[in-house]
This record gives C-alpha cells, sequence and structure tokens, in this order.
C-alpha cells in the first residue's frame, strides 16, 4: 500500500463531490490518503512551497499527488527547495499546469516525475487511465508506454531521449525564466487544451523563435482540444525543418483515457513499431 499525500500547488477543487469521488477512487486502488480533508483554502506561493517540502519530508508519505491544474504552480517556483527534495525522493505526479513544476523538479534533482492524473481526473477514470497509473505506481514492469494508444506518423523514425514536456502554454511561460526547461537532448512532449489555433501557433512560434526545437530528438503532439493535430503539426512544419520523429497520441493531455508518462526516463521512440519504450530511469520508489 502506497501513503498518499494531496497537495494543491495550483487551483481548488469547486465541488466537494469531485474531491470524494476522486479520493475513493484511490482508496478503491489501494492507497491510503494521508489527508482526506476536502481543501477549501488556497495556500499563498509559499505556502504551497512548504506543502511540498513537508510531503517529501515525511517519511510516512510515497507518493505526492496533485489536487488539481488550472493555473499558479509556477509561483511556488522561487521558493522550492530542490535539495530537500533531492534528499527525499518519491512519486510526486499531476499536469496540466502542474508542468512547471515536474519539469523543474526533474532537472535539478534528477528524480523521474510523473506526467499523471490528479484527484480531480480519478472521479471517472476509464480502465485504460488507471491501468497505465498503476504501471506508473508499480515502476514501469511495462515498458512500452504507448502500449494500447493509437499513434499517427507525421515524420517516421527512431531516437532515443530523455523524456520532457506537457502543457504548452505552462512551459511557454517558463522561458527566458530560471525554470525554463531545457530541450536539448530530450524527446519532447506537448499539449494543451480549449487554445484558440492562433493562440497555440503564437506559443509555438516563441519555441521555434528562442531555439526551443533545436537539439530535440523527437517530438510527441498530445491532445489540443478543439484542435487537430495536422493543425498544430502544419504551425511547426511551416517555420521550421523537421528532422526529427513526429508523431501524434491523443492520449496525452486533457482526455479521459490517459497515459502517465515519466519525466526524465531515458525513452525510445520507434515509428515502425509505434512505441516508446523506457530505456532507463531514476525512479523514486514504486513496487521494482
Amino acid at each position: 500500500m502506497h501513503n498518499v499525500f494531496i497537495v494543491t500547488p495550483s487551483y481548488l477543487i469547486k465541488k466537494k463531490r469531485d474531491f470524494t469521488s476522486g479520493i475513493k477512487q484511490l482508496t478503491t486502488l489501494g492507497f491510503n490518503v494521508i489527508n482526506p480533508e476536502f481543501p477549501n483554502v488556497l495556500p499563498s506561493p509559499l505556502e504551497k512551497a512548504n506543502q511540498i517540502h513537508n510531503a517529501f519530508a515525511d517519511p510516512e508519505i510515497d507518493m505526492i499527488l496533485a489536487l488539481r491544474g488550472g493555473y499558479s504552480a509556477m509561483k511556488s517556483l522561487p521558493f522550492i527547495d530542490f535539495d530537500l527534495i533531492k534528499r527525499h525522493p518519491k512519486i510526486i505526479s499531476g499536469f496540466s499546469d502542474l508542468s512547471a513544476l515536474l519539469n523543474p523538479i526533474f532537472e535539478r534533482t534528477g528524480m523521474v516525475t510523473l506526467h499523471a492524473p490528479m484527484v480531480i481526473n480519478l472521479g471517472t477514470p476509464t480502465v485504460f487511465t488507471l491501468k497505465s497509473l498503476m504501471n506508473a505506481v508499480k515502476g514501469y514492469p511495462e515498458k512500452n508506454l504507448l502500449k494500447g494508444a493509437p499513434c499517427k506518423i507525421y515524420n517516421p523514425g527512431s531516437a532515443t531521449g530523455i523524456l520532457k514536456g506537457g502543457n504548452l502554454i505552462t512551459l511557454t511561460a517558463l522561458i527566458n525564466t530560471d525554470w525554463e526547461i531545457d530541450t536539448a537532448g530530450s524527446i519532447l512532449f506537448l499539449e494543451d487544451v480549449d487554445e484558440q489555433l492562433h493562440e497555440v501557433d503564437r506559443f509555438l512560434s516563441q519555441w521555434i523563435l528562442a531555439g526551443k526545437f533545436k537539439g530535440i530528438k523527437a517530438l510527441i503532439l498530445g491532445d489540443f482540444r478543439g484542435l487537430r493535430s495536422k493543425q498544430v503539426y502544419d504551425i511547426l512544419a511551416s517555420q521550421m525543418a523537421l528532422d526529427f520523429p513526429v508523431v501524434h497520441c491523443p492520449y496525452i493531455g486533457h482526455v479521459a483515457n490517459k497515459i502517465t508518462l515519466p519525466i526524465g526516463a531515458e525513452v525510445e521512440l520507434n515509428t515502425d513499431r509505434k512505441q516508446l519504450v523506457i530505456r532507463s530511469m531514476a525512479f523514486p520508489g514504486g513496487d521494482q
């Protein structure tokens, strides 16, 4: 059994029943939620950081799970003690706005973090989502991250690199800050939700102008709800030479079927086999 601590790095859940159903699902999966009380006060950026610090430092806690995304996780970055996290490695998971924490934590500690469903997503999860989450928590006995997921090939090829990425608008906001994601040598995945085409175009164009696609090994486009993946691909293809594999997997992002991805793992993408396979990782815990 994993002892889970719920943190509130972004927004609050508005409806208590959404929180309760998520906690119930965690219990059904065999997790012991240390703090099952409904959070109704949003912590300050410093309080968010301290909440994370206390969870990492507590030897009784195995896994740290975000309540939900939204916005404001990045505000806690100046207060995060990455050395403390490195001294007490454990699973931390979330996605969307949590991209602002998951990538810097890996880059500054070497510890793999999980791009995974949060409490708000666990009220009515699909079988695929739960299977992928439990595979991750157990240390990834199934190494092919795309198993059972559809995959469309835009640029064929194979590549090995460090898996990084997450929500496009969130990671764009970190460019030219101390916590900007280092994309060199990465297999990069990006997703977003309910953004207009011109807004996604603007974000991706900023990445291009900032040189963020130079040196990446491959690109995985997740779901961009409201847009077609071909529209997203065309934004890139119209502005730069795509000399690396590019694929689309709709099971990455704000979707019902969600792959739990290990940010910081060394992975190999093979478009012929439609596989994304873990080669090595510094996984903090699990049942390996």
